[in-house]
């Protein structure tokens, strides 16, 4: 029994330190076979929201129109042309036809709205809308927490955490948190990235202003309550005493 004793605090250790198991690590078990398709997940254009219109035309002069004066909410000119703010009411202001409402609508359907809202001013037309700020957030147990501002509205909750350096060791991966804007409130929803239900998830593919919070797993949480350090420095001393004793 002598010969044992030195390594149980050894053996104490590896039982705290262990791994966790294989299956709450890996991402994208299981057989499932997605249907998720960016088509029905576009995000839709919100109050607050920056957009750039821009317009094209044979009719150079008329065109150019939208690339001059352009205002914020606030009515002070933008950083660069063709950029608008969404106002409170869901519009903005455009030149010849005035206050659009485009809150609301995909990027496609502000475009052809606009470009329907222009046809008594510019015959041929050509409207391409698309965000100049459209930005998610990730916050908790990610190599790198923060706020992303991207080109494209077209991200999904796996790019995001790609961006925020992925999952640290002490994150959960079975019930990570989206939290979404909507017109009714804020909403959340979970979702299980260890399984390939992930990919059939509503919230897939992010919209404008979701945060991705990913909560810390027991151990994490654990560590912050007990001091391991000092509960396994005070077994050693214990067990040396024994040790000592028993001789």
């Amino acid at each position: 029994m002598k010969k044992w004793l030195p390594i149980i605090p050894l053996l104490f250790f590896m039982m705290l330190t262990s791994c966790a198991s294989k299956k709450k690590m890996i991402y994208f078990q299981g057989q499932n076979s997605s249907s998720t398709v960016f088509q029905n997940a576009v995000p839709k254009i919100q109050i607050n929201d920056m957009v750039i219109v821009n317009v094209s035309s044979t009719n150079a002069k008329a065109a150019e129109a939208f690339a001059q004066g352009i205002r914020t909410a606030a009515g002070n000119p933008t950083a660069a042309p063709n950029v608008y703010t969404v106002n409170d009411d869901g519009t903005i202001a455009l030149p010849f036809v005035g206050k659009i409402k485009i809150a609301g609508l995909t990027r496609t359907e502000a475009g052809d709205y606009i470009r329907e809202q222009l046809k008594d001013y510019i015959i041929d037309a050509g409207v391409n809308v698309s965000y100049a700020n459209f930005k998610i957030s990730v916050l908790g147990e990610v190599a790198s927490p923060g706020t992303f501002t991207l080109p494209s509205e077209r991200v999904t909750v796996l790019e995001a955490l790609a961006l925020a350096g992925d999952l640290t060791i002490q994150g959960k991966r079975k019930n990570i948190m989206i939290i979404r804007e909507t017109a009714t409130g804020k909403q959340t929803f979970d979702v299980d990235i260890t399984g390939k239900d992930v990919f059939d998830s509503p919230v897939y593919y992010l919209a404008q202003n979701d945060v991705v919070y990913v909560e810390p797993n027991g151990a994490k949480v654990q560590s912050s309550i007990v001091n391991y350090t000092a509960f396994l420095s005070v077994a050693g001393l214990i067990l040396s005493i024994i040790t000592f004793a028993t001789r």
